[in-house]
């Protein structure tokens, strides 16, 4: 993240305010050490149009011979709050905090917040949750126990999105993991262009 990414400093949980966040090309990263929400819009936007996913051999086996079962919004909790508990490369701790949990469930709650559920033998093993706003899904996090089920999460939801006209996956930042499933990175401006903002 670049100085100029963080655009805001303070404000709350409440879902009409996170919801008003996203409509404006903003979301909560984390919560910093005095207690404030940090509110970011990137310069550079790592985005997704769902058409676009790379697909690979691999990838593509682990979809159609694993065993994999692919549901949505049954299981959002589980899904948030392993993605909070998983441990990531190059990070010490997660922004995923009991309060983000919370907002989030409500906004889920509100059939605002989704997840795709990825199970193996009965067992979750993968997902991811976000939001739907307008024609873009908000991407907030993913996680996997077993190799490509966040993967496979994945290109469920690019299924999804072009079932149901959304327009892009909203990545966030960049990271190689999403570079590697087809994400690039766009200017805050065209984001913005894209969220119907002036």
């Amino acid at each position: 993240m670049m100085n100029d990414d963080l655009v805001a400093i303070g404000g709350d949980f409440h879902p009409q305010r996170l919801i008003n966040a996203y409509e404006n090309g903003l979301f909560p990263w984390f919560i910093d050490d005095y207690g404030y929400i940090n509110w970011y819009s990137p310069n550079k936007r790592m985005v997704l149009k769902p058409e676009n996913m790379r697909v690979s051999k691999s990838l593509r086996k682990s979809i159609t011979n694993k065993g994999f079962v692919v549901k949505s919004n049954t299981n959002f909790l589980e899904v948030i709050k392993n993605c909070s508990s998983i441990k990531r490369k190059h990070e010490d701790n997660t922004w995923i905090s009991d309060e983000f949990i919370y907002a989030y469930t409500q906004l889920h709650d509100l059939e605002i917040a989704n997840s795709i559920e990825v199970y193996l033998d009965n067992e979750l093993v993968g997902g991811l949750y976000g939001l739907v706003i307008g024609n873009i899904f908000c991407g907030e996090s993913m996680f996997a126990k077993v190799t490509d089920a966040s993967k496979v999460a994945f290109y469920h939801l690019c299924q999804w999105a072009k079932e149901n006209e959304i327009e892009l996956i909203d990545c966030q930042v960049y990271n190689d993991h999403l570079a590697s499933l087809g994400a690039t990175e766009i200017s805050r401006v065209e984001y913005f262009k894209i969220l119907g903002i002036n």
